[in-house]
């Protein structure tokens, strides 16, 4: 039996299906997105999205789906699902489904009347292209199908309306037609295989509603654009369909769909769905090399990239493409920062800790290649930048105070991860001394003095190692407490905040950590104890008052809830290391144990990914994000950790 399948009842279930989402890309940035029957619920669904370098470089909407009509001796079968306003679904086309699998590339298996077939879609890799494969599995005499697009032409977190200013013409091209419904868009092309039969009759359909987005308190209704109707007798028991930017030849269309095929990673496991969805988050395009931060809503952030690379790299041997990133990143650090979101001229940098989680995860790579001098080399003189940056000051109040220690924040600043902000101000108003940003300073100094002693950088040791002689003491004068056993949070002058929060334990993790082993301890077990689950990390204790179990509700309850208690995967990262430090021969079961538990979301939510978050109450539901690059990476990087320790 498949890893990855669904039955007919799961199938034809349309509340059981439609919380199940699918999700397939390129490598340029390119992907589609719907739940497990077909419906979409969310405006970031859609059949082909893809990235408008010519408007503003984010993903848009082209084509939100197609409907399929199979004809059979005259009888017509309509596979299509849509939801109109006032939660009307019509048609209902997946009562024709019989099933589902995904170990290779997603399979539908369908059946009208006595007639079945099979559908598969796969995205050129290197290429803002979709293949969708139908195979007629029985006599095609007397059978054709109908191909009607729906398009949409607007940006994911928009929606469209019928209007006049659209661009109703079509282009011929070979055994297909073009649309471009708006200037400086890419055009869509659809072409066949076969000779198909093109009506263009240009409508709109009023009043789609994608019930996702009204639970989330947004606009969820929109109309789509259809522009007329393919038909194609059958007459080969296979069919292609090529969805692209620019037209090619459709003589190409099996072949391209067979080395594709050849190229991906099947998900017949658990730990090669995690590399099949880490693929996915990979970006090359304009020469740049970027990590996507999650699907289907988040671009490229800066914080998330450094904290997802050694899991979505390293881990996977993938060292060149460790480099690629990096140096992609790089061209966009200033003032000794990179940027939170955006690039160029649309960068935002407000992130205390992207600089220093790339000094981290830099670390990382030192360790696996096992060539200091080559780091040192090749990345010293932005090293230098960083920290000398943060010791003089930069940009939002980030700045070195005179005890060593890092500053940062200010009014209405959320600078850390905890960043959510609701009406200007911060929800988690971290201002001041944060615990990890501390630790990751001390552990950023430390390596680069260790880079400094093997390549006898002497200049830099005479600079940089009276700080990080004095810092440790400091930092425990600053944030333990003795009484209660565990760091503070954060400390703004004479206020300390003893909420218990993961920051500790990022600090606890790191192969420079300025405490001592008996206070690593502790935070492991208070870490253990009131903030670990089976889906990952509370934000906050559920002893706290300000806790909150359920992610949920309109965007400022969500904002409100996001780091109140929800939990993160991602923190299973520094929970590895620091399991590791305390408890080093007992910390691979431990680890395993903890990594299957994800296997059942190969199912649930984001099929064959791992999700942003989950609430940190049971049954532990995920949420957010469908596939979050640092989500995936962490259990990735526990994967790796298990099998050294295992060796």
């Amino acid at each position: 039996m498949s890893y990855i399948s669904f039955d007919k009842e799961e199938l034809v279930n349309i509340e059981y299906s439609k919380e199940r989402e699918l999700l397939r890309c390129s490598q340029t940035g390119s992907f589609a997105s719907t739940t497990l029957c077909g419906l979409n619920t969310r405006k970031y669904h859609g059949l082909f999205i893809v990235p408008q370098d010519s408007i503003d470089g984010e993903q848009h909407v082209l084509v939100s789906r197609i409907d399929e009509n199979i004809v059979v001796n005259d009888m017509d079968f309509h596979l299509g699902i849509h939801q109109f306003k006032g939660n009307v679904i019509d048609p209902k086309g997946n009562k024709y489904l019989q099933g589902f699998s995904a170990d290779g590339v997603p399979v539908y298996n369908f059946r009208v009347g006595k007639f079945n077939f099979t559908k598969s879609i796969i995205f050129q890799r290197d290429n803002d292209r979709l293949l969708i494969k139908y195979t007629f599995l029985d006599d095609i005499e007397g059978v054709s199908i109908q191909i009607d697009p729906l398009l949409a032409f607007r940006r994911i977190h928009n929606l469209t309306h019928a209007n006049h200013n659209a661009n109703i013409n079509f282009e011929t091209v070979s055994n297909g037609v073009g649309f471009c419904m708006y200037e400086r868009y890419t055009p869509v092309y659809f072409q066949f295989s076969e000779n198909t039969d093109y009506k263009h009759a240009p409508n709109w359909y009023y009043n789609i509603e994608y019930s996702e987005e009204l639970k989330r308190g947004y606009d969820g209704v929109e109309d789509l654009w259809h522009p007329g109707t393919f038909t194609i007798k059958i007459k080969n028991k296979e069919l292609y369909l090529c969805i692209g930017t620019y037209p090619i030849d459709t003589d190409s269309l099996a072949d391209i769909y067979s080395k594709e095929l050849n190229n991906h990673t099947a998900r017949s496991s658990f730990p090669n769905c995690l590399k099949n969805a880490a693929e996915q988050f990979i970006i090359k395009r304009n020469g740049k090399t970027d990590i996507i931060a999650g699907y289907p809503w988040f671009g490229r952030w800066g914080r998330d990239t450094f904290i997802a690379l050694p899991g979505l790299t390293l881990a996977l041997g993938k060292f060149d493409l460790f480099e690629e990133i990096v140096d992609s990143m790089l061209s966009d650090l200033k003032d000794g920062l990179f940027p939170n979101i955006g690039a160029g001229s649309t960068a935002s940098y407000n992130s205390v800790d992207a600089p220093l989680w790339f000094i981290r995860s830099l670390q990382i790579y030192s360790d696996f290649i096992n060539k200091p001098k080559k780091v040192w080399t090749k990345y010293s003189e932005v090293l230098k930048q960083i920290l000398q940056a943060y010791r003089n000051g930069t940009m939002n109040n980030i700045k070195m105070l005179e005890n060593g220690l890092i500053y940062a924040g200010g009014e209405g600043l959320a600078l850390t991860w905890m960043d959510a902000v609701v009406d200007g101000q911060p929800v988690t108003a971290r201002t001041g001394c944060q615990v990890e940003i501390n630790a990751l300073w001390y552990n950023a100094i430390k390596f680069c003095l260790d880079l400094a002693r093997v390549c006898h950088d002497k200049d830099f040791i005479v600079e940089w190692e009276p700080i990080s002689i004095n810092f440790p003491a400091t930092f425990k004068d600053t944030f333990w407490s003795k009484e209660l056993g565990y760091l503070a949070d954060y400390v703004d002058g004479d206020y300390k905040n003893f909420q218990v929060r993961p920051n500790m334990l990022i600090a606890a993790s790191l192969p420079f950590a300025p405490i001592s082993e008996k206070i690593r301890q502790l935070i492991l077990k208070i870490t253990t104890e009131e903030l670990l689950i089976s889906k990952g990390i509370r934000t906050l204790s559920p002893k706290d008052p300000d806790y909150k179990g359920h992610y949920t509700g309109n965007q400022t309850e969500r904002d409100r809830a996001y780091h109140q208690g929800t939990a993160w995967p991602w923190l299973l990262f520094p929970y590895t290391d620091c399991l590791i430090k305390v408890h080093p021969e007992s910390a691979a079961d431990i680890l395993q144990q903890k990594f299957y538990l994800f296997d059942s979301c190969m199912k649930t939510y984001g099929i064959s990914t791992i999700a942003e978050i989950a609430d940190g109450d049971p049954p532990f539901k995920p949420n957010g994000c469908i596939s979050q690059a640092w989500s995936v990476a962490a259990l990735l990087y526990m994967k790796w950790k298990i099998d050294q320790l295992k060796k």
